[in-house]
């Protein structure tokens, strides 16, 4: 089959590889899309430590078992039976092992994916549309749940979560800030056209102040802006996995009982809940489709901000 594999730091390399064989518990999936997400950045640009190697990125995988059609996501496989496990935070194993970085994953033709972590998919979405919801959806899903109950909320990068988060939010009647790259006025008004109330650079302050920010862009610095915009009793939740470093900041944009706190992966449960979410609300997933050996091509317009929604690679 034909793979896109981490061959050095910053490079995919196309190559004929053999087909995996599923072990005990997996199963085959042949890769009809694979989304392609900033954790993948992070992997191909060794922001992330140790990956498998020679590792086939992608963990948005929409593929067909047995002429069944799945979805496989970051999360790939867990013990299932340490106390985070055991408790419903599965996403908190030490063990566990994460698609396209210790697993290889769905750049490529076929991939093999624990039978567990595989979900059913909604059919109102055709297989480029449904790839972004199995990582830029389900961990928007967890964010917004972290954000709570929050009137007003901020999403600073607007990208492939903050787009399909944004239609939930405004769904539960939420009003959505949008903070986008300076300059970015293609975002910010793709932002509006999915109902955000008001969007902006990310440098500027919003016209009131927010119940709760969620941050989808890797930068550090963000945390004591979204701070600056919250007031208080807000939360501001960092929803990446890998994040520039935090600058330090004064104390008092803390207090008045702000809240910073992040998320980590996602569950099974995650995965069901935002799935029945996506099936009954007619969610917009707005996608740029690239060819599989245009794997390269995908992450550079990603890492230079030039995709409005996501990328999707189709074998």
């Amino acid at each position: 089959m034909r793979a896109m594999v981490l061959s050095g730091r910053g490079a995919l390399q196309l190559r004929e590889v053999p087909v995996p064989r599923p072990a005990a518990g997996q199963v085959l999936v042949r890769v009809r899309a694979c989304g392609v997400c900033r954790t993948d950045l992070h992997v191909v640009d060794g922001e992330l430590p140790h990956p498998k190697p020679e590792v086939v990125p992608g963990h948005e995988i929409v593929g067909e078992v047995d002429g069944r059609r799945v979805g496989v996501p970051w999360l790939g496989w867990t013990c299932g039976v340490c106390a985070f496990c055991k408790s419903g935070r599965e996403n908190l194993c030490a063990l566990a092992r994460f698609t396209g970085y210790q697993l290889d994953g769905g750049y490529a033709e076929y991939a093999v994916a624990d039978e567990r972590y595989c979900f059913a998919l909604p059919e109102r979405y055709g297989d480029a549309e449904a790839a972004p919801l199995l990582c830029a959806g389900l961990i928007g899903h967890r964010a917004l749940r972290m954000a709570g109950d929050a009137r007003r909320i901020g999403f600073y990068g607007f990208g492939a979560a903050a787009h399909l988060i944004a239609q939930v939010a405004v769904l539960e009647g939420r009003e959505v800030y949008a903070f986008t790259r300076a300059g970015d006025a293609q975002a910010q008004q793709f932002a509006r056209d999915l109902g955000a109330r008001w969007a902006g650079s990310s440098l500027e302050a919003p016209p009131e102040l927010l119940d709760a920010a969620i941050i989808f862009a890797p930068v550090g610095a963000l945390v004591p802006a979204a701070l600056k915009a919250v007031d208080k009793g807000g939360v501001v939740v960092c929803a990446g996995i890998h994040m520039s470093d935090i600058p330090s900041f004064p104390y008092r944009l803390l207090w008045g009982e702000r809240v910073v706190r992040s998320v980590a992966n996602l569950t099974r449960r995650d995965g069901e809940e935002f799935l029945a979410l996506a099936a009954r609300s007619p969610l917009h997933t707005r996608v740029q489709q690239f060819p599989l050996e245009q794997a390269n091509e995908a992450l550079a317009a990603l890492r230079e901000g030039r995709i409005t929604g996501a990328a999707v690679l189709v074998p």
